[in-house]
């Protein structure tokens, strides 16, 4: 036996043990031989035979589609981070993992922003930008100082759309192949869901370069590093980049930018 699949059988078996059959529907009555629900009641809840539920309790080579798990999920009334578990120990995707994770940023990190005297902003699942700080606004001044009212900013938006773009960012086409690389990367598991699908196709309609770049389907992690602009105000200035993911919400990004004391005297 494997570890996934043991590790699955033993998770479930756990599960079930401590659910208490009152809270399922099941009376529960002083015949019960073993703590928990039995085998044939999780079954009977999922809409599974017994047989295969057993199979995979027994950690036998049984092969557990996304279906079965998300029937399970619901029936064994799983929370956000036992369904994570559940699904990736059946190294399954989550078909509602879109669903179950808000693209609102916390408001404790939110918080945070007002004391960090960098620019820092907080990115969603689609890169639009949730939250940003003074020393942001100031950085783009064209992008997030006076943002569109009602319209979430949005870093690819900005990269291919807006007319400053080209002349802010230096070594744009570098760092515009990159960026659409890494977006490609960071969405990889969830390419199928409406609106990524649509900020694709609005991008590529207004840009042929973003179009160009996303057809070669070239693929990085998300990396930190030097980032150059040429400020409207302030000429040439430069940064380190940093990318953090707070643990509770993994979908979203806190970037920060420290500037570069070398490049900037």
């Amino acid at each position: 036996m494997d570890t996934r699949r043991k590790e699955l059988a033993e998770f479930l078996q756990a599960l079930r043990q401590r659910g208490i059959p009152e809270e399922f529907g099941f009376p529960a009555g002083a015949r019960r031989r073993t703590q928990g629900l039995r085998r044939e009641e999780v079954a009977q809840l999922s809409g599974i035979s017994a047989t295969w539920y057993t199979w995979i309790e027994q950690g036998r080579n049984v092969n557990v589609s996304a279906d079965a798990l998300e029937r399970l999920a619901t029936a064994l009334k799983l929370s956000k981070s036992e369904r994570t578990y559940l699904f990736g120990m059946a190294d399954r995707r989550d078909p509602q993992a879109h669903m179950l994770e808000s693209d609102t940023a916390p408001d404790t990190l939110v918080h945070m922003l007002g004391s960090i005297q960098i620019p820092a902003y907080i990115m969603g699942r689609t890169w639009d930008v949730l939250a940003w700080n003074q020393a942001a606004s100031e950085l783009f001044v064209d992008w997030l100082e006076k943002p569109i009212i009602d319209t979430r900013p949005n870093l690819l938006r900005f990269v291919f759309q807006h007319p400053s773009a080209k002349q802010f960012v230096v070594d744009w086409e570098m760092r515009a192949r990159r960026v659409v690389a890494e977006f490609r990367a960071d969405c990889r598991s969830h390419l199928e869901e409406p609106e990524l699908k649509k900020l694709v196709l609005d991008l590529a309609k207004a840009s042929p370069d973003f179009e160009g770049f996303w057809k070669q389907h070239d693929v990085l992690e998300r990396q930190g590093g030097q980032r150059k602009f040429m400020h409207p105000k302030h000429g040439l200035i430069s940064y380190q980049q940093v990318t953090l993911r707070p643990v509770e919400q993994e979908q979203l990004k806190l970037v920060l930018l420290q500037p570069d004391s070398l490049a900037n005297q």
